[in-house]
């Protein structure tokens, strides 16, 4: 199923700017980023509960917000891109 994760992590303490590390790697580790606070992930269900425990467990709650998008398995359709970036395809052969 498609995701779309975005967050918003207060960087005003050092503790904040970890946060912030934490939750951009967790979510380059399972999904492709699109923007610079915005990933697409294509995760089967468990995979995706599991991620998103860790971000939730991550965040300071009190300062900082996650976003989750679920668009589906036919998510093609529901997203149209515009604009100079190039979008990719998360079900296409990815080179690491």
């Amino acid at each position: 199923m498609m995701v779309i994760i975005s967050y918003d992590v207060s960087t005003l303490d050092p503790e904040g700017k970890k946060r912030l590390r934490k939750v951009s790697k967790e979510c380059q580790n399972h999904a492709q980023r699109v923007q610079n606070s915005v990933f697409e992930a294509d995760l089967d269900y468990s995979t995706f509960l599991k991620l998103k425990e860790k971000l939730v467990n991550t965040i300071d709650t009190n300062k900082d917000s996650l976003r989750f998008y679920y668009l589906g398995n036919r998510w093609e359709k529901r997203v149209e891109h515009i604009g100079i970036k190039e979008t990719y395809n998360p079900e296409g052969v990815i080179i690491i």
